[in-house]
């Protein structure tokens, strides 16, 4: 899911880009054109989760006497700028990453969530919130949220280890391949960068500072120093480590810890693996600063019927935390959701629910896609080059693609 709507944003970015000002002259006329009063949903969930969603959508409507057409949007086909200023855009999307919105951001199509909206106290905590807003203003709902917690072998830890210390003094005395994660993968590295210092871009919440890059600072580089001990020096892992190949570890029993998502459950499952997730212990002694995504909805600017779109986007944030759940482990971001007892017994959920207390989200605004491609650098660091050398050159790299997409 997480690669998939990683795509998403670079297709929609990528379309948006070329295509911003391809009808915006004829927007107002074509939402006026709009000849159906009827409430049209795109959502980025998966199959069976818009199945859900759309029966949800048509008990509001029955219960409104209105009308409610719920699309799964696959993106590649369409961008969402132009069909949002045609008469074929939707009024109201629900379930995309919040860290794709700020395409949309950029281009006008984000309504302010209204005032009254929600009591934000109702909610998890005010990281969910921080995700969808820009400028201290939310222009999103959040949803449900999702981050990565450790995995660890029932039958093999005895304790869950406290500190990342902890952790590789036991996976050591275990085996050679201890613990497993994608390294590669700055999504998972990120924990450790965010934990030592480092950070992705500055800024309040909220209101990013794109310019403020934090991937080469000190406590950066001793993250990266650390990362790469895990690999020279602790021989846990290869340089070249994958998702699939720790996977696999975990599952055959070699790892007995692994960093993972809720995406992993099933499979460790199906493998028979006696596991439990927990909270990452605390890196260079602070709770771990995983990265977290919030899955949000929003209203669009160009909808003609903006009051049914806000009272249906009501009605689905207040009744599809449990049913999206059930069908496909989204972990609901209202407390209420999250005491209900299928959730506070779940302790495969709990691990990532504790996990999300000291999670930061990832960096809504469009220049988060010039970070990943340089943080593959992170494989020279593996294989024994000099962090702060390999540091520098990160930095370069993600200033020099802002630049471009900024161009």
């Amino acid at each position: 899911m997480r690669k998939k709507l990683k795509l998403i944003t670079m297709l929609i970015a990528g379309i948006c880009c070329t295509s911003i000002f391809v009808g915006c002259g004829k927007s107002s006329q074509a939402s006026a054109e709009k000849e159906s009063k009827e409430v049209v949903v795109w959502s980025y969930l998966m199959d069976n989760e818009v199945a859900e969603l759309d029966k949800i959508a048509q008990e509001w409507a029955k219960e409104n006497g209105k009308k409610v057409k719920v699309i799964k949007d696959n993106s590649p086909f369409q961008s969402f700028l132009q069909a949002a200023n045609s008469s074929k855009g939707p009024d109201l999307v629900f379930g995309l990453t919040h860290n794709n919105m700020g395409t949309f951001q950029q281009a006008g199509l984000l309504l302010e969530v209204p005032k009254d909206f929600a009591n934000r106290e109702d909610y998890v905590n005010n990281a969910v919130w921080d995700a969808v807003s820009y400028d201290g203003k939310a222009y999103g709902v959040p949803l449900s949220m999702e981050t990565y917690a450790l995995f660890y072998n029932k039958d093999k830890v005895k304790e869950i280890p406290k500190t990342m210390e902890d952790l590789v003094k036991q996976a050591k005395a275990y085996g050679p391949s201890g613990f497993q994660f994608s390294m590669n993968e700055f999504y998972y590295g990120a924990a450790f960068v965010q934990s030592y210092g480092g950070y992705i871009f500055g800024g309040e919440k909220g209101n990013t500072k794109v310019d403020d890059i934090g991937l080469a600072n000190d406590g950066a580089i001793k993250a990266y120093s650390f990362l790469q001990d895990l690999v020279k020096k602790d021989k846990f892992m290869s340089a070249d480590i994958t998702a699939d190949i720790a996977n696999s570890s975990f599952k055959a029993g070699e790892a007995i810890f692994y960093i993972g998502g809720p995406w992993d459950i099933s499979g460790f499952k199906d493998a028979g693996v006696n596991f439990g997730v927990a909270k990452l212990p605390k890196i260079n002694s602070v709770e771990a600063k995983t990265l977290m995504g919030v899955q949000a909805g929003f209203v669009s600017s160009k909808s003609p019927i903006q009051d049914d779109a806000w009272k249906l986007m009501k009605y689905l944030a207040n009744n599809t935390g449990e049913r999206l759940y059930n069908v496909g482990n989204r972990v609901p971001v209202l407390k209420s959701e999250l005491n209900k007892d299928q959730i506070k017994n779940n302790e495969f959920t709990q691990g990532f629910i504790a996990q999300t207390s000291s999670a930061v989200p990832i960096p809504n605004v469009p220049e988060i896609e010039a970070v990943w491609k340089p943080m593959e650098n992170m494989t020279r660091i593996l294989s024994g080059e000099d962090p702060a050398t390999v540091a520098k050159d990160i930095e370069k790299a993600v200033k020099d693609g802002i630049k471009v997409s900024n161009n």
